[in-house]
């Protein structure tokens, strides 16, 4: 589905900022608001970062959109939403990578106690250090 279909199927009005922040997400990763609205301006000649923050709050209620807030980093966003998936975040670099529901059917929104909510994700964030980070760490040594 096109930007412009997507938009459309979740209620959204179709907007050149909306079609540009798509555009940037669809290339993947787990990016900053920043960097973000800098390759967005390389679209498009003036988009303000709160205009791109105001999209990123839209797309992600309307689930096109996935926020992050990894401890002690500022919020990422990524395209790939509403599949349960995970993440892995290095501790010395920040790199973030995405990691699949490891187990069957989601077990994860099974919790032992749910104080009568009604549970529909669940996020776990994995936490270590990526290989360039254990290679700097090992000659350190």
């Amino acid at each position: 589905m096109h930007g412009e279909e997507l938009l459309r199927s979740r209620g959204l009005r179709v907007t050149r900022p909306r079609l540009a922040v798509l555009d940037v997400l669809a290339g993947g990763g787990h990016l900053e608001v920043d960097e973000i609205a800098r390759r967005v301006r390389t679209r498009l000649d003036s988009v303000s970062t709160q205009a791109v923050y105001d999209v990123l709050g839209a797309l992600s209620r309307a689930g096109l959109a996935r926020r992050l807030e990894p401890a002690g980093s500022p919020a990422r966003y990524e395209a790939r939403a509403g599949d349960n998936h995970h993440h892995v975040v290095c501790r010395g670099c920040g790199e973030v990578a995405d990691i699949d529901c490891a187990v069957g059917e989601a077990p994860c929104l099974d919790p032992h106690v749910s104080h009568g909510f009604q549970i529909d994700e669940a996020e776990v964030t994995y936490w270590g250090l990526c290989p360039i980070c254990q290679a700097r760490k090992a000659d350190d040594i």
